[in-house]
């Protein structure tokens, strides 16, 4: 592992290419945070903000992010907990962990899709629009989900 152990915060819009090693981005717009995997390999890493996948804390100085940061999908497959903007070192996730970790987050996922599908439902039935234009709108929920899922299965 490398020696870097501090992850400086740094609220921006959207990333910057390239990212700065010891940078934490945070994207409150896109909801998602991304930094340089704290190892020292040089790869970037994304972690989207949502209750059923990563939250962060911020107390005005430091960022925290919860749960871990498990990059299973990285020639590295560091795992670490950034705490008050340090990095926290994790053990190791067997091959059984990281799946059981994978089944688990997809299935909060799908809840969490689920859930704002039938926000949106109740948001439109609420305003009074009609049926064509309601069918419309899950249509596009249907191909943002679908979307969705096709990008996050490329990242796992």
């Amino acid at each position: 592992m490398s020696e870097e152990t501090h992850l400086r915060p740094e609220f921006v819009a959207s990333f910057p290419t390239p990212m700065e090693r010891g940078v934490m981005y945070v994207s409150i717009e896109y909801n998602n945070c991304g930094h340089l995997c704290a190892c020292g390999c040089g790869l970037e890493v994304i972690t989207p903000l949502s209750p059923a996948q990563w939250a962060i804390t911020y107390d005005g100085e430091s960022i925290s992010i919860w749960p871990s940061v498990g990059n299973w999908s990285l020639p590295c497959r560091s795992h670490y907990i950034v705490d008050r903007s340090r990095v926290r070192w994790a053990r190791s996730f067997t091959e059984r962990e990281i799946e059981r970790n994978r089944t688990r987050d997809r299935a909060l996922l799908e809840e969490q899709d689920s859930e704002n599908e039938q926000l949106i439902d109740k948001r439109t039935d609420s305003a009074g629009i009609t049926s064509d234009f309601l069918g419309a709108d899950r249509s596009r929920v249907g191909t943002w989900k679908w979307l969705i899922s096709r990008v996050r299965r490329l990242m796992s």
